[in-house]
């Protein structure tokens, strides 16, 4: 397949590279980052989507997206596939698609779960938006890039099923690090927190998986200087976009209200360019 391929940043980049391995041709576009081998490259996004069979867009928000689809779409063969797994607001997502929908040109929105390493591994969890004959189309697309693809709906339901996600993952990461901060308190030590919650009632992914405490529990940014699997900052901006959707459905979430005021304050302070995870250094001290 000839595949064009704008926003070559920190997940963008791996996904592009998991993508070349495979008998494709890959071009791609940046306005900041360097575009390396063995991807082709592209002076302009239209120069990388001509003549291309899926264009796939990773890029910061919605209206940066919708630009580059005003930019984008006439340079598109009739019968295409665009393929965004930017993390946008519904609304905006479902600009987009219509966007290509009046070129005939098939969109999907298919925001990504699994982070940075999730894009190397190519382990990434997709969640699809779009009719069935587009998501038929982009299934073997994701494939080669991620382990688990979920068809939520119709365009705009990946972005929604995003959002949702990740309000729940920055409310449970906030409740596992007061979990660790009171134990520090109590003079329970982290491992002892961890050899009982992972395995009772308190079992959720921050934990189990990406555990905010160093030594504890499998490999997470925590063992790596909290250096960013998921920026601060990106939390902050989903749980934006979470609050935007609660407004303009009439939805309360007092949760994830609470969670993007918390995150807000951090990444604008000592948690910035860290982890998202890194809250637990805010609130916590070992217990000796």
């Amino acid at each position: 397949m000839k595949i064009g391929f704008i926003g070559i940043g920190n997940m963008g980049l791996p996904m592009a590279l998991n993508l070349a391995k495979r008998p494709n041709l890959v071009t791609g576009f940046d306005t900041v980052a360097t575009v390396p081998d063995p991807l082709a490259t592209a002076d302009t996004a239209r120069a990388a989507v001509r003549d291309a069979d899926v264009v796939i867009t990773m890029l910061p928000n919605g209206d940066i997206l919708n630009r580059v689809y005003d930019d984008i779409v006439a340079d598109m063969p009739s019968g295409a596939l665009m393929i965004d797994c930017s993390t946008v607001d519904v609304a905006e997502a479902r600009r987009a698609a219509a966007k290509a929908a009046e070129r005939g040109v098939r969109a999907v929105d298919a925001p990504v779960s699994g982070g940075v390493q999730g894009a190397r591994d190519a382990t990434l969890t997709f969640m699809v938006g779009a009719d069935p004959d587009a998501f038929s189309a982009a299934e073997a697309v994701l494939g080669q890039m991620g382990r688990k693809i979920v068809h939520c709906g119709g365009q705009g339901a990946g972005q929604a099923a995003k959002v949702c996600n990740n309000m729940l993952l920055g409310i449970s990461m906030l409740g596992v690090c007061e979990a660790f901060a009171l134990a520090d308190r109590l003079g329970l030590s982290r491992q002892k927190l961890f050899d009982v919650a992972a395995n009772a009632s308190g079992s959720c992914w921050s934990l189990n998986t990406y555990c905010p405490a160093p030594g504890i529990g499998p490999k997470s940014p925590a063992d790596n200087g909290y250096a960013p699997g998921f920026a601060a900052e990106l939390m902050v901006k989903d749980l934006e976009l979470s609050q935007q959707s609660a407004n303009s459905t009439g939805t309360p979430t007092r949760m994830g209200a609470l969670a993007t005021e918390i995150y807000k304050q951090f990444a604008g302070g000592a948690g910035a360019g860290r982890d998202f995870s890194a809250y637990l250094n805010e609130i916590g001290k070992p217990t000796p």
